[in-house]
């Protein structure tokens, strides 16, 4: 729930003022409705492009947005995704801007819109969402993420929660709170009803008394869970439709089995490695002494650290420590059949629950490749008596398969990103499943009384955390609702029953202003779309094709912005003539594969250069022309000693078009403290490294593992240089016909893992590895009808860019993928610090 309002340029800051911000968040019964208004200023005597951008969960779904410029309001419409596409690409392919929803981190993802708003005139946009809390670690969160980036004339965040259950506490904290600023967060708790408010003034905002920067930046978090009394949990019937919150307290955990299959394969190395073998050593000390466990190594073999499943003494935790301390990178069956032969022989307990937590980083390349047949491989084997837990790890993973196996063997996949905090996500997520309490949990409900019930067989209730059940009711007599739930307990089965009466909302809350519209109606129809839209992953196909198609339904009616549909605002016309419609997206998983993720910069052909954005779904390009033989700095990064040089050269001759063509021919790299220098040409590759030189030829083949570096070789086409604890590199060749008149061999270096650099890194590409803030507005027709020119806002400067194209070739060396991107004229000119003459230097290991 962040906002940001951007101005055109730096110098046009002062002539947008944001009057007033306003998050208010109303929770009934865990169902969340929030709405954010802000209001901005144009000052200046000339129109302006306001950029408005909000941060907002990825389990929520846009319900509407709206903007009011004089007067007039523009609402939002659901539509079909499809067809909001087509009006999009007609918007785009005629020079007219449009707003799109982008990954934003992990919890959550960025809806980022423009409007053209003229002198002197105010804009007010409102976005709304809901979304259904989540309970982890017995709470509930509500997360407000707030960057104004000014200070705000008005400011304001309220929460009110309406919970008929009872609240047992409440908290609210920011990551930017001061000392001064903690007591302006307010809050009033009675027994059903919390009202949280942060109000600060303009002066309060201020970073110090003279200054016109905002501490407001970062997040603000309320956490709050409900009184539970029943062990059938609280049932709500409000306007025909009931949710049923399902949470006993005071459960002893069920003992547990868990089988830990881990990647070792080569691309785990370094960072991943060290960070998963921390994570298990941790984990494996948790396991809790009445539980089993086992774990199995897996590359092109799989080595298990024992034949069966092993009680979690502390002699056996210790024994398995060292195991997994020893874990270097050089499937999974063996998990199925070790939890099967071991149940079967009966040496596990018999009231315990199977699990299997598997961590990888990548696609299956031994065996079988085939994705689907894979999962129904591991279904089958599985066959609905144990519980599976995916971890893809990194940003190439293949989230989706992950996803879709771990849901029909009744768990769920988590994306474990490759950051410094790697170890505490694989701990975060184990403590989410380390204690059951219940399995084979079933939810029953009267036949005659309920209909579309949402999912009601659960495999487990993990403490702390809460199972939902919503439907619609078919008949008005509720004097006899009868709830029945059983499961496998500690020691016994669990079985409970109980009549559940309306909820008459009216007299618990007289002055209703908890109210927005039917929210018992609508958590039905959240849960309800949510089920669908994983039924069209799997399944049958004219199962997965009608899920798709009552899941659409269901979205355009209840007006929710799903991966199925799009919300359209119609822009209102300005001066330059009518402007193209802003459309609000929902991401999947899948598709925000890289956020928060792998940045890839890259230099390869005439030399052009690239930066990767992952987490704006974008990227920036533009070539440097300078005379062959030139060398330039494209990393430096003094605080651990590296320095990558590039030199250019040229064809063998001038074509006859006059047009000199430049390549990079010749890499060096230094990393000080390492001790490692390499140099890599067309022809040959030199390793130093502590006082030895190494000779390698492209037409080889190799492998090098030394105690800084890391080199794999694949004849004629790349070498990998993996720095320990630090960047990696690939170094592409480029092979040309030995007999062209005018093109020779040249190379492509890309940048793996940049994120692991200083801050204090920088160089021609070195300066983008942590990202670079834009915008871009005014769309317009190019010279070439699918080049479009537009104007890009960044660093202070007003640039024109045309939307162009780069090539990737690390997946195809020959004809490589084709990124589109923002391209920069004149040498990067405003897109770089300083000129591309700045960035020359006297040698291929010099610094100046």
């Amino acid at each position: 729930f962040s906002f940001l309002l951007q101005k055109r340029s730096v110098d046009d800051a002062k002539m947008v003022e944001v009057l007033s911000v306003k998050l208010h968040c109303t929770v009934a019964s865990r169902f969340a409705h929030t709405v954010m208004t802000s209001t901005a200023l144009n000052k200046a005597n000339s129109s302006q492009e306001i950029f408005f951008e909000v941060d907002l969960p990825k389990t929520a779904f846009i319900t509407n947005f709206s903007m009011e410029i004089e007067g007039q309001i523009y609402v939002g419409v659901v539509n079909e995704k499809e067809q909001a596409k087509k009006q999009y690409e007609k918007a785009v392919s005629s020079g007219r801007t449009a707003g799109l929803v982008k990954a934003s981190g992990r919890k959550m993802e960025k809806f980022s819109v423009s409007v053209n708003i003229a002198a002197k005139s105010n804009v007010t946009f409102i976005l709304t969402y809901e979304e259904l809390l989540q309970r982890k670690f017995g709470k509930y969160e509500i997360l407000t993420r707030i960057n104004p980036k000014q200070l705000v004339q008005n400011f304001q965040i309220v929460a009110d929660i309406y919970e008929p259950q009872g609240i047992a506490f409440v908290d609210a904290h920011a990551t930017f709170l001061t000392n001064e600023l903690l007591p302006l967060v307010e809050k009033t708790v009675t027994d059903n009803k919390a009202h949280i408010s942060f109000s600060p003034t303009l002066d309060q905002q201020r970073k110090c008394p003279e200054c016109d920067g905002s501490l407001i930046n970062g997040d603000f978090i309320i956490k709050y869970d409900v009184k539970r009394a029943s062990s059938l949990g609280d049932i709500q019937i409000v306007n025909g439709y009931f949710v049923h919150f399902f949470a006993p307290p005071d459960l002893p955990r069920i003992r547990k089995n868990v089988v830990f299959v881990i990647d070792r394969s080569g691309s785990m190395a370094g960072p991943k490695m060290i960070q998963t073998r921390v994570a298990m050593e941790s984990i494996l000390s948790d396991v809790h002494p009445d539980d089993y466990f086992g774990i199995i190594l897996f590359d092109r073999s799989i080595e298990p650290w024992k034949q069966s499943l092993t009680k979690a003494t502390e002699e056996n935790v210790d024994e398995a420590i060292k195991f997994v301390r020893q874990i270097y990178p050089r499937g999974s069956r063996l998990a199925i059949h070790m939890l099967q032969d071991d149940r079967r022989n009966k040496k596990l307990p018999e009231r315990s629950v199977d699990m299997i937590i598997l961590l990888t980083d990548g696609m299956p390349n031994e065996g079988e490749s085939n994705l689907q047949r894979i999962q129904q491989n591991v279904c089958e084997a599985i066959g609905g008596n144990m519980t599976l837990f995916c971890l893809g790890f990194g940003d190439d993973v293949d989230y989706s398969f992950l996803d879709v196996m771990a849901k029909q063997n009744n768990g769920v996949a988590r994306r474990i990103y490759e950051a410094s905090d790697a170890t505490l996500q694989l701990q975060g997520f184990y403590d989410e499943v380390a204690s059951p309490l219940l399995s084979a949990v079933d939810l029953r409900y009267p036949d005659n009384a309920v209909d579309s019930l949402t999912p009601h067989h659960f495999s487990q209730l993990f403490n702390g955390s809460e199972i939902v059940v919503a439907g619609r009711l078919s008949e008005n007599d509720m004097d006899n609702f009868l709830v029945e739930v059983f499961a496998n307990g500690f020691e016994q089965d669990f079985q409970v029953q109980g009549e559940a009466s309306v909820t008459d909302w009216d007299v618990i809350y007289p002055e209703k202003d908890y109210i927005f519209g039917d929210f018992t109606e609508r958590l039905w129809a959240y849960l309800t779309i949510q089920q669908l839209l994983e039924t069209r992953f799997d399944g049958p196909a004219e199962e997965k094709s009608n899920a798709t198609a009552k899941a659409l339904e269901m979205s355009l009616k209840y007006s929710f912005v799903t991966p199925l549909t799009s919300m359209v605002v119609t822009k209102p016309e300005t001066e330059e003539g009518p402007s193209g419609p802003l459309i609000a997206d929902k991401l999947t998983e899948g598709r925000t594969a890289g956020e928060a993720g792998r940045r890839t910069q890259l230099m390869d052909g005439d030399p052009h250069f690239m930066i990767e954005l992952p987490e704006r779904e974008d990227a920036l390009c533009f070539n440097i022309n300078e005379s062959p033989g030139t060398i330039f700095n494209l990393v430096k990064d003094p605080s651990i000693g590296l320095l990558v040089n590039g030199q250019t050269i040229g064809d063998k001759m001038v074509a006859p078009d006059g047009k000199v063509n430049t390549y990079f021919g010749r890499l060096g790299v230094v990393h000080h403290s390492l001790g490692v220098r390499l140099e890599v040409t067309t022809e040959y590759i030199n390793l130093f490294q502590d006082g030895q030189k190494v000779k390698l030829l492209w037409s080889d083949q190799a492998s090098l593992k030394g105690p800084s570096v890391d080199l794999l070789l694949t004849k004629d086409r790349s070498v990998k240089v993996t720095l320990r604890d630090s960047v990696k590199f690939v170094i592409l060749l480029h092979k040309v016909w030995k007999m062209h008149p005018y093109h020779q061999d040249y190379l492509g270096f890309y940048t793996l893992d940049s994120h692991l650099l200083s801050p204090s890194v920088h160089g021609l590409l070195g300066q983008f590895y942590h990202g670079i803030e834009f915008e871009v507005g005014d769309l317009r027709p190019g010279e070439v009808p699918e080049k479009p020119d537009a104007t890009m806002y960044v660093k202070g400067h007003q640039l024109n860019v045309t939307r162009g194209w780069q090539r990737d070739f690390r997946k195809d060396l020959k004809r490589g993928k084709n990124v589109p991107c923002w391209f920069i004229h004149s040498n990067g000119t405003g897109l770089i610090d300083g000129s591309a003459e700045d960035y020359i230097v006297s040698g291929l290991f010099k610094t100046v």
